[in-house]
């Protein structure tokens, strides 16, 4: 008994040949997988606290981290006390909104500090990150 499908490849190819095929496909993988750059994003890693009632912000907000050990940075780069405030001026002066980055075991008297020295210069809109959940 022969079927349709046996017929239909006696009369036309014999044998479908697919080893180049997969030869190209594993050539395409490994170029694919030698030329992709991988880029890890360098930053500061923070804990954020966890909060219900977050919103979404703008992305033009200045962004103060302060990490688990209590120190502050603006773009990556370590500040002190004095150059927050003239950086913190500057930024009023142009009235950008601020975002206060903390980690979870920094201090409270850390983000405080910042809070009011953002609102003694004249920043009217400051905002504290938090992971939604």
């Amino acid at each position: 008994m022969r079927f349709k499908r046996h017929m239909e490849l006696e009369h036309g190819l014999k044998q479908i040949e697919i080893t180049p095929l997969i030869d190209m496909v594993f050539l395409l993988l490994i170029f694919f997988l030698l030329t992709s750059s991988f880029v890890i994003q360098p930053g500061i890693k923070v804990n954020l606290p966890k909060a219900v009632t977050s919103e979404s912000l703008q992305p033009e907000s200045v962004e103060i981290v302060i990490s688990s050990e209590n120190v502050m940075y603006i773009g990556g780069k370590v500040i002190t006390m004095q150059e927050l405030k003239s950086f913190v001026r500057q930024a009023a002066k142009r009235k950008q909104p601020f975002l206060i980055k903390s980690d979870r075991r920094a201090s409270l008297g850390r983000v405080v500090e910042i809070w009011d020295l953002c609102r003694d210069l004249g920043v009217t809109q400051i905002n504290i990150a938090t992971n939604q959940g």
